[in-house]
């Protein structure tokens, strides 16, 4: 599904980003973990051809994203509340993401009534903006519509931050249900081993850019990562 080559980003002559080879198959859950400044968030900008390699490429089966958008209509993502447009409300932009997706109004109000438990009665029938609700409902709506259309590649930066308990335990059905109903490959960004060790096959953690650890997910995986990550704090 998304094969990396020789892959760099350098900022003002700082490498932030060196990934030699990195290969996710259809159908994966992959969880990548790191620290701040691990370069998580630049290789998901280079995955969706937000920012340029400096060398190497990634391919989204077999086409380089930077040469090429067809990757656009298989892929669904969600990073920030830029993903967003505030001034619809969530309804209004559901409509809009349905309709790109080429769903047709009844699939769309089909598809929010099926995800309505994501939401938690904060979200829908609220008459307001976007740009109004708080970061966690603006993150509900961005994640919902990243499934949108049932994609085959799902790509979420730090889905868990500033959701409450509630709706992080249903995010993880909701991954874990995606996963078991299709083939879809989801790569997930977090600070949080746990969360990211719960909803995920495979685990890549990168370390000041580079990748330092890339181990399928076992009974042995999250203390492993917890004590390397306890090392690299020392």
């Amino acid at each position: 599904m998304i094969t990396v080559e020789k892959l760099t980003k350098v900022y003002n002559q700082k490498q932030v980003l060196n990934i030699d080879s990195l290969v996710i198959p259809k159908g994966q859950s992959i969880g990548l973990v790191g620290n701040n400044g691990a370069g998580k968030t630049t290789f998901f900008s280079l995955l969706l051809d937000l920012i340029k390699p400096t060398s190497g490429q990634i391919l989204s089966k077999g086409i380089a994203v930077n040469e090429s958008e067809e990757w656009k209509n298989y892929t669904g993502s969600f990073f920030d509340d830029s993903f967003l447009i505030g001034y619809l409300t969530p309804e209004e932009y559901f409509l809009f993401v349905g309709e790109l997706r080429g769903m047709n109004k009844q699939q769309i109000f089909d598809y929010i009534k099926e995800h309505e438990y994501l939401f938690n009665g904060e979200v829908l029938n609220q008459k307001k903006f976007i740009r109004d609700f708080s970061k966690g409902n603006q993150k509900k709506v961005g994640i919902a519509a990243a499934f949108m259309g049932d994609p085959e590649l799902v790509i979420l930066d730090e889905p868990f931050a500033n959701l409450d308990p509630t709706t992080q335990i249903r995010l993880k059905e909701l991954v874990k249900q995606k996963m078991k109903s299709s083939e879809i490959t989801i790569v997930i960004s977090s600070h949080d081993l746990q969360h990211t060790f719960e909803v995920s096959d495979r685990i890549i953690a990168l370390d000041k850019g580079l990748l330092v650890k890339d181990v399928l997910t076992r009974e042995s995986t999250f203390q492993e990562l917890e004590s390397f990550f306890a090392t690299e704090s020392v």
